[in-house]
């Protein structure tokens, strides 16, 4: 397989895993409302994150964030149809179907559906989604790649 139809597949497969995902939390919006225990330090939890990473931006009107993510989204894909490395592939995949998967829900419900929630204490990590976790792996295997 090539390096772009490697990262087209990953996108695919990222877009997917976080569609799944968000829909089994807005299905289960009142069970997981009050946070529901994984494990010490992990909660599932229903929160709508009307701005963009840890909360911030959220005055900004979200076809502004939708417009903005797309843009990136499309200077991410010439990339990936220009890569030869499939490590810097995988991760443009994992980082343009997170992307994508944001979109959808800004354009749907104005907002990202967040839903996994670590904590230390009483201390707690801004909830994420899926879509957080492949954007953050991919950037992470983008670097990887650069070396």
């Amino acid at each position: 397989m090539s390096p772009k139809s490697l990262g087209v597949v990953i996108a695919f497969a990222a877009l997917a895993v976080d569609q799944v995902t968000k829909w089994l939390a807005i299905h289960n919006a009142v069970w997981l409302s009050g946070g529901v225990p994984i494990f010490p330090g992990f909660n599932l939890v229903f929160l709508q994150n009307y701005g963009v990473s840890f909360g911030m931006f959220q005055g900004v009107p979200w076809w502004i964030l939708v417009v903005l993510t797309a843009t990136i989204v499309a200077l991410l894909t010439i990339w990936l149809l220009r890569s030869v490395n499939a490590f810097e592939s995988a991760g443009l995949g994992l980082i343009i179907g997170g992307a994508l998967g944001n979109i959808g829900d800004r354009i749907r419900f104005g907002a990202v559906t967040d839903f996994l929630d670590f904590y230390i204490g009483s201390m707690h990590w801004p909830a994420f989604n899926m879509a957080d976790t492949f954007i953050v792996c991919g950037a992470i295997l983008m670097l990887w790649s650069s070396k």
